[in-house]
């Protein structure tokens, strides 16, 4: 079975699910990733945007600061990329995500068919009550599901933190390699998510993505 796995964070920079995939920790982050069991590369990638929105809250354990979730009723869209993968890579994806070693993952593989074929049928499933434990498909492409993992609550419902620079910068660099926007197009969507309005100044954002787009 192949799924499209919906990254709108940092994981739309095709290097950075590059560690999710193949093991290791990359520069400037604070975990090491076992990796995905089968560590070939996904098939295809594709720009796509989500009803909604995203927004910074909690914190990582890779970056510090706040992490990135989908919120669906938020207003707008959501700028993302979609990586055609295998449900085995999905689920060791969804693994790491969730803080599970991939390895231990044998009872993970059924249910997360169970929950895609849920998510599919009603939009949402969850597959555990943390964080990128959540199931939403918002959609299909070329007859395979759209799937990505958000909290359970949404923005409206916890206090949004600002994120990490080095994590905003990299999801700066997902949304020019994904998108092709521009540093200014790319700069005033993050200045509007919330966690990052009204913590980073627009013009610290301008400048923040212009820098990473340089060292990318």
């Amino acid at each position: 079975m192949l799924a499209w796995y919906v990254s709108y964070g940092s994981n739309m920079h095709a290097a950075r699910l590059g560690w999710y995939i193949g093991g290791g920790c990359p520069p400037g982050g604070k975990r090491t990733y076992p990796g995905c069991r089968d560590r070939r590369p996904p098939s295809r990638s594709t720009p796509v945007s989500l009803p909604g929105g995203i927004y910074f809250a909690g914190e990582s354990g890779a970056w510090t600061g706040g992490m990135a979730f989908y919120d669906p009723h938020l207003p707008g869209e959501a700028a993302a990329r979609a990586y055609l993968v295998t449900l085995e890579q999905f689920t060791d994806i969804a693994a790491q995500e969730m803080y599970r070693p991939p390895g231990d993952t044998v009872d993970l593989i059924p249910a997360t068919g169970a929950a895609i074929d849920a998510a599919v049928a009603n939009g949402r499933a969850t597959l555990g009550p943390g964080r990128y434990e959540t199931l939403i498909c918002p959609g299909s492409r070329d007859g395979v599901p759209l799937l990505t993992f958000t909290a359970p609550e949404g923005a409206s419902a916890v206090p949004c933190r600002p994120p990490a620079p080095i994590y905003l910068g990299m999801i700066a660099r997902g949304l020019r390699e994904s998108h092709g926007w521009p540093a200014e197009r790319i700069a005033t969507y993050l200045a509007a998510r919330p966690g990052v309005a009204g913590a980073w100044p627009p013009d610290a954002v301008a400048a923040l993505v212009e820098k990473a787009l340089v060292n990318s």
